[in-house]
């Protein structure tokens, strides 16, 4: 799986949902990601030219089609089904 996750700097609410991504990755997903931080504080231009809105968010880029969830990804259940990634037993 290739994911995006969009954080604003080292807020709570970012190192929540990044935290909360790598668990998903290593306890649902066996380790299957490859995973991007975009930190949108660094770089401003790319919220517009990638249409984001919301912070975290948290994008499925591969395989198509691309899936977005926003939050903390607290709930893995509901990130799993947003992205629709089949999490691995």
């Amino acid at each position: 799986w290739q994911l995006r996750l969009y954080i604003a700097g080292s807020t709570g609410r970012s190192a929540a949902a990044l935290a909360n991504l790598r668990a998903l990755c290593l306890e649902r997903l066996a380790g299957g990601c490859e995973v991007e931080v975009v930190d949108l504080l660094r770089e401003p231009a790319r919220a517009r030219s990638d249409g984001v809105v919301v912070l975290p968010t948290l994008e499925r880029r591969g395989p198509e089609p691309v899936r977005r969830v926003v939050g903390d990804l607290s709930n893995a259940a509901r990130v799993l089904a947003g992205l629709q990634l089949a999490a691995v037993s």
